[in-house]
């Protein structure tokens, strides 16, 4: 019988996914690429695959994990294995500035951003923001790591400058326009089976760690009984062509889970900035809403495997 494998970096954030596979009773293996070797030559199982590699892996001191995830999604790929997040997925996932040129290919506004290689060139990008507020965040990134907001270009220059300053893993750098929230707020549109699931309102008072798992949590802020993340109902504050729109640049990019973040500023204009296909929930705000991400997303695949055990095989050209 085939299996569902799991390709990831991190066990933490698979948990919650191996329970839901456990509660409806679905064989899966994990495959860890923290390290590892890949018989290219060989012939992979049979069976559906999920990958979740993060762009933040290096944050865990595992540099090269998506490097290793591109050589076995092209292998899988090679070999025609039913893949949820293939190999465009995880480019998108390690490359902001991409995310954003297909989002802007179907109508979705993104913010002004400059991208940058080396200090120097990071400084020309700061400098053209002038007096304007300015975020500086790596291209390829997660968690909110290295994401600092500047009060105008001449900070940031500043910063650069410094001996505080460290380059982001890739040497890719993004100066970004300021998008400021009324309520202080982003939102997260998630997606699985490339469909709209539901969306999730996330408090940033406390800064730009905004990843939802349960182990990465920060505290509310001291000073507001808001939840840092509330689950919206059915729609939230997604518009139907908003997702419309999303759920297109998804499929154009073979992309069937994933947290998409907008944030909308005081006029009401929305930009979305960040395409996470590493998709995490936080189970707090999922309990109190009567949903699960995780639930949907083992259904979502353990329907796959279904398929694929129900496909013909297919002839080989040689026996």
């Amino acid at each position: 019988m085939s299996k569902i494998y799991v390709i990831h970096e991190n066990g933490v954030w698979v948990e919650p996914l191996r329970e839901a596979f456990r509660q409806r009773d679905l064989p899966f293996e994990e495959w860890d690429l923290t390290s590892g070797e890949v018989d290219i030559s060989a012939t992979p199982p049979e069976g559906v695959f999920y990958n979740r590699m993060s762009a933040s892996s290096y944050t865990r001191d595992h540099r090269y994990s998506p490097e290793l995830a591109a050589v076995v999604l092209n292998w899988l790929e090679g070999h025609g294995r039913r893949i949820a997040n293939g190999s465009r997925g995880l480019q998108l996932e390690i490359n902001k500035a991409a995310q954003y040129a297909g989002l802007e290919r179907v109508g979705v506004r993104t913010p002004r951003s400059v991208v940058a290689l080396g200090r120097d060139a990071l400084l020309r990008a700061a400098g053209s923001f002038g007096d304007e507020p300015v975020i500086l965040k790596p291209n390829r990134g997660g968690k909110g790591d290295g994401v600092r907001l500047f009060d105008n270009s001449a900070a940031l220059e500043a910063y650069v400058a410094s001996k505080e300053y460290r380059p982001p893993v890739d040497g890719i750098s993004m100066a970004q326009q300021y998008v400021y929230a009324p309520d202080r707020s982003i939102t997260r549109a998630e997606f699985v089976g490339g469909r709209f699931y539901y969306a999730v309102r996330v408090d940033t008072s406390d800064g730009f760690e905004l990843c939802p798992a349960d182990v990465c949590n920060l505290p509310a802020d001291g000073s507001s009984t808001r939840p840092k993340f509330e689950v919206l109902p059915r729609g939230g504050d997604v518009a139907p062509d908003q997702i419309a729109r999303y759920e297109r640049f998804l499929g154009d990019n073979d992309i069937e889970v994933a947290g998409i973040e907008f944030i909308t500023d005081s006029l009401g204009r929305t930009y979305t900035y960040d395409v996470n296909t590493n998709t995490n929930y936080n189970s707090d705000a999922e309990s109190v809403a009567g949903v699960s991400g995780m639930g949907r997303l083992a259904d979502f695949l353990g329907d796959l495997l279904v398929e694929q055990e129900r496909l013909p095989t297919p002839l080989r050209a040689f026996a």
